[in-house]
């Protein structure tokens, strides 16, 4: 009201209405002008109405203060698994993969003698699929085109019938009177989220397992990416057969504990990649006491248990447990369908443990590694089919044995001595000799002209932590009988040229 009386005055006035209206726009502006140098300049503007800037978001002044920020960032984990990789396994299987020998199609390709698949009878597999098909989709008992058991969730942890048509399976590998209760067992997608998984469960981030050397190059990614944990090389020697001695077992494991690193567990392979060793009843025995008197678990990888073709017979550490008094909760088994099989694109792999704990959490922990229901309901088929399974054994290790005596026989006229086993897909080559210089530079030297001039694709022994420079693993399983010559006169190629240079 003190505003309107002084402005009614004005209004009455000589200047009437004109006054009237301009003292009211001027107080306005005023007014308006104050509040202006009265607003703090850190207060933001208001938004603008354009239609260029969408509301709510903020103009950056410039491209200099994006680029100011750096690349953008991915974890640490992640980091270091992208780098890289130098290791020769992983090379020579990218040139090979990159440039693949085939007789008629690309004849001057790189032959892959670094990959562990076993071709030999994958004519068994595909006859069984062809002839067996309609029993897969539909079943053996006979039902109907139902999809509700492939579509619907099913067990992460693997269907009881698979479970016991993998128990019937590993029995008949085997060949005594071993049985594999379904129960204690945790199927996986494949071997390898397998003993990472059992690495979740029995240790944690620092600690560290004892692994008989030579070993599998793989041990390094499949055991430590994720879980972080060490891998401690125990050193064997050509001296001894590459045979483990719990002497040097013991001696890996005070060092370790020296170093204030615990000590969880011993890998073991068995039979040995890339030896083909088969450990004894009474070395089992040893090594059991070892671990009981450290108080550390045991996995053995078993995944080449079915392709054993010597006379030596195989023996399951779950053989020696189930018969002597040995505390079984320390004792954890791997196995999987990929070499004995050669069905390494299926993806199944198996926990067998005596741990009720370990089983229950490695139960929790395959809903990251589930096997898919078709391929459980294929599997089941397959293994249930007696016949096939007995005769593929036999013809199996027949065809594994007859490829190894003639690749051996190659090797041996161009002056290359393999170490004696009658297990796995490979042979042990001693390559000494071709080394320009005794060191895994040399051996690395040797590798590298395997690969670039003959074009073949081994393992140098470097990458399996062996200590011993000039040793290679051959992977024979992966040719046909008519590409062994082809092989052998590449080889004689790369020997001419290191005779000749020395």
């Amino acid at each position: 009201m003190r505003l309107v009386v002084p402005l009614q005055g004005v209004a009455q006035g000589r200047g009437g209405l004109l006054l009237g209206s301009l003292i009211p726009c001027a107080l306005f502006y005023f007014l308006q002008l104050y509040l202006k140098r009265r607003r703090s300049p850190s207060d933001p503007p208001p938004p603008s109405t354009s239609s260029s800037n969408q509301p709510g978001m903020t103009r950056h002044s410039s491209l200099s203060n994006l680029l100011s920020r750096g690349p953008l960032r991915i974890s640490s984990l992640a980091t270091s698994i992208a780098k890289p990789d130098n290791s020769p396994y992983y090379m020579g299987l990218d040139k090979a993969s990159e440039d693949p020998y085939h007789r008629i199609a690309n004849p001057d390709g790189v032959i892959q003698l670094g990959l562990s698949e076993n071709r030999l009878c994958l004519d068994l597999i595909e006859k069984w699929t062809s002839e067996n098909l309609r029993d897969w989709v539909m079943g053996r008992e006979g039902g109907d085109l139902s999809i509700s058991g492939v579509a619907t969730y099913q067990p992460s942890d693997g269907t009881m019938k698979l479970k016991l048509a993998m128990a019937g399976f590993m029995s008949r590998v085997i060949g005594r009177d071993v049985s594999y209760e379904p129960s204690q067992m945790v199927l996986t997608a494949g071997v390898t989220p397998a003993i990472e998984t059992l690495c979740f469960c029995l240790a944690d981030h620092g600690n560290a397992f004892l692994v008989p050397t030579p070993y599998y190059p793989s041990f390094d990614r499949d055991m430590k990416w994720r879980t972080g944990v060490e891998l401690i090389p125990v050193h064997c020697r050509s001296k001894d057969n590459f045979e483990l001695s719990i002497s040097a077992l013991d001696q890996a494991f005070n060092q370790t504990r020296k170093r204030e690193t615990k000590i969880r567990g011993i890998l073991l392979s068995n039979p040995a990649n890339p030896l083909g060793n088969l450990l004894s009843r009474k070395r089992l025995e040893a090594l059991l006491k070892f671990a009981e008197e450290k108080n550390i678990h045991i996995i053995s990888d078993e995944i080449f248990a079915g392709s054993v073709y010597g006379e030596k017979e195989f023996v399951s550490i779950a053989e020696v447990v189930g018969s002597e008094d040995f505390d079984k909760n320390r004792v954890h088994i791997v196995y999987g369908l990929s070499k004995d099989l050669f069905l390494p694109g299926v993806r199944v792999g198996m926990i067998y443990s005596f741990n009720e704990n370990v089983l229950a959490a490695a139960r929790k922990l395959t809903r990251f590694s589930s096997v898919s229901a078709p391929t459980q309901r294929l599997l089941v088929s397959m293994l249930s089919d007696t016949r096939f399974i007995v005769d593929y054994i036999q013809t199996n290790k027949k065809r594994i044995r007859d490829m190894r005596n003639l690749f051996v026989a190659g090797l041996e006229e161009l002056g290359i001595k393999c170490r004696d086993s009658r297990s796995s897909l490979y042979c042990w080559a001693d390559m000494r000799n071709l080394i320009p210089t005794y060191g895994e530079k040399g051996e690395l030297e040797l590798w590298e002209k395997l690969l670039n001039v003959g074009k073949i694709n081994l393992t140098p022994g470097s990458a399996c932590h062996c200590i011993e420079p000039g040793w290679f693993r051959c992977c024979f399983t992966t040719l046909d009988k008519e590409d062994v010559r082809v092989v052998m006169e590449r080889i004689r190629k790369v020997v001419g040229c290191c005779t000749s240079c020395g």
